[in-house]
């Protein structure tokens, strides 16, 4: 009998992906989301329950009357820049909601978990050319210290509740489903990709890159991008691997490809996938933005046997131009 996946917003950018590579693998899914952010022509669960991470009641009822397995915790605030002008409700939602989850988990009995952290959990290292899991947390933001703050969480549940989890700290999330059945559609979009395909369809008047001095080969910020795809084939891994595990704990992974793009190389590879040379703006650098993030994957492929294959920029941004167009009926 397939094990069954409770996908607490499965409905989601990284969920809905996360949903249909645990259909592929085998798995039952039964998605939970309040659709907030989420879009319902992006929930492809076996089952759908709509309602909040608040609602500890409906949480367990789920848990128990679908018979689920393990959770793949997803319902969280993700704006970092936003959390330092709103601060309390991403401690509410994130922190909060968790521990709403985490009571409903202990009361059906379920001891799986696969938590949806981030890199913004190491904060601002230019110490170190590599982020790997060993480094202390010290988030910048709010947000990030709400993903800290629920992985302590998770470490102290592990006596007790015998909780067996994995947080998996994501790097730069990126793409699209190659098929086209779900994508980026953030609501306002922050993330750099989508935001440059903008420029490029002309929504956008232009593009800024902020920073052009860092101590980087062209000057501009590098980061460790990685496609949704990956994450989501990274999640059925974590999943996998959690509900083999026989003794109880929690495992910081990172998942992302051990490599970096610059801001630039992003803003080449959207003009040659669209064949549009849309204007780029130049400015001074934002604030407590590092020069390089990227992940050291070491652990992703020792313990979940994982590496991404499909994170190359070319096919990152071609699925993203992709999936773009045809939200706009290009």
């Amino acid at each position: 009998m397939s094990k069954t996946v409770l996908i607490v917003g499965g409905a989601g950018y990284i969920g809905s992906h996360t949903t249909l590579a645990l259909k592929e693998a085998g798995f039952r899914t039964v998605v939970y989301d309040n659709f907030s952010s989420g879009h319902r022509d992006a929930c492809f669960g076996d089952v759908l329950v709509e309602g909040g991470l608040a609602d500890t009641a409906l949480l367990t009822r789920t848990l128990e009357d679908h018979g689920v397995d393990a959770v793949v915790h997803f319902a969280a605030l993700i704006e970092a820049g936003q959390s330092v002008l709103t601060p309390l409700p991403f401690f509410e939602n994130n922190v909060g909601g968790t521990l709403s989850l985490l009571n409903a988990m202990n009361a059906a009995g379920v001891s799986r978990l696969v938590f949806s952290s981030t890199a913004a959990v190491y904060g601002n290292r230019t110490d170190v050319e590599l982020l790997d899991e060993a480094l202390t947390r010290a988030p910048i933001n709010p947000y990030g210290d709400s993903k800290a703050m629920v992985e302590a969480i998770l470490e102290s549940c592990v006596a007790p509740h015998g909780l067996r989890a994995i947080a998996l700290r994501y790097f730069n999330a990126c793409g699209a489903d190659a098929q086209g059945r779900t994508g980026e559609r953030h609501d306002p979009e922050t993330h750099l990709i989508p935001l440059v395909i903008q420029a490029a369809q002309g929504t956008r008047a232009s593009i800024a890159i902020n920073g052009t001095d860092y101590d980087t080969p062209d000057g501009t910020c590098v980061r460790d991008y990685i496609h949704v795809s990956d994450l989501a084939s990274g999640h059925v891994a974590a999943v996998t691997h959690v509900l083999s595990q026989q003794e109880p704990g929690v495992q910081p992974i990172n998942l992302g490809t051990g490599a970096g793009q610059s801001v630039r190389q992003v803003v080449d590879a959207v003009k040659g996938i669209s064949g549009v040379a849309f204007e780029v703006t130049e400015g001074p650098r934002r604030a407590g933005d590092p020069a390089t993030l990227i992940a050291d994957v070491t652990r992703a492929r020792e313990i979940l046997g994982w590496r991404a294959r499909h994170s190359d920029l070319e096919t990152i941004v071609r699925d993203a131009w992709v999936f773009a167009e045809g939200q706009r009926g290009g």
